[in-house]
C-alpha cells in the first residue's frame, strides 16, 4: 500500500473515529445537535466538517450582542444593524456582570444549573433558575456568566443575579436561534 494511501485512510478512520465521539458527546449531554458533512480537500483527501444544525459560523461573525448594564437590555445586532432588544437582570452588588469584549463559549438548551455557593444540582425544568436555554460568555475557572433563562420573570430589569444575564424564556429562546459559538458579546456599564 502506497504511504500516501495509507495516510488518506488513517485520517478518514481519525475522522470517523471522532464523529462517533462527538455523537455519542452529543447524545449523552443533550447538547445542540451537530451535523457531519465530508468535503473533499485540494490534494484529493476527505475531510469531516462538524457544524452547528441552527446557525453557521459565519452569522457568528455577523452577530454581536451589547448588553448595557445601566439600561439593563441587551441589544442584538447583525451587520450593524440593530434587529432586537431585550429587557435584562444582571449581576446584584458583589456579584456583579462583568464588563468587556468576550465571545460566546458554549450554548445549551435545557441547561442543568448548580448554585453557586451551596453547589447543589437543579435538573432542566420549571424550577430550574437557568430556564430553558444558557448562552455562555465568561468564565474564571470558578464560575461561569452568561444569558439565561429564568424562573423569576419579576426579576427582570434589575440587578439580582449572580453576574450572569438572566432574560425572559421567549426572548433568550429568541436570541439563542441567532447567535453561536464565537458571537462577540460586548457588556458595557
Amino acid at each position: 500500500m502506497a504511504r500516501n494511501e495509507l495516510l488518506s485512510r488513517s485520517f478518514m478512520f481519525l475522522s470517523f473515529a471522532t464523529a462517533g465521539l462527538l455523537i455519542a458527546a452529543q447524545w449523552q449531554t443533550g447538547s445542540p445537535a451537530l451535523s457531519f458533512r465530508l468535503f473533499p480537500d485540494s490534494q484529493s483527501q476527505t475531510r469531516l466538517l462538524a457544524t452547528h444544525a441552527n446557525i453557521s459560523t459565519a452569522a457568528a461573525r455577523t452577530v454581536r450582542l451589547v448588553i448595557d448594564l445601566s439600561d439593563r437590555e441587551v441589544l442584538v445586532y447583525k451587520q450593524d444593524k440593530l434587529q432586537a432588544t431585550y429587557p435584562v437582570a444582571v449581576g446584584q452588588a458583589g456579584w456583579e456582570t462583568p464588563t468587556g469584549t468576550f465571545k460566546v463559549t458554549d450554548m445549551e438548551r435545557n441547561p442543568k444549573w448548580q448554585h453557586p455557593i451551596t453547589q447543589a444540582v437543579v435538573l432542566p425544568g420549571e424550577d430550574n433558575p437557568l430556564g430553558s436555554r444558557w448562552i455562555g460568555f465568561w468564565s474564571d475557572n470558578m464560575g461561569q456568566v452568561g444569558f439565561h433563562g429564568t424562573n423569576q420573570e419579576d426579576g427582570i430589569g434589575q440587578a439580582v443575579s449572580h453576574g450572569c444575564v438572566r432574560m425572559f424564556n421567549e426572548d433568550i429562546e429568541a436570541m439563542y436561534a441567532q447567535v453561536a459559538v464565537g458571537t462577540t458579546v460586548v457588556v458595557k456599564p
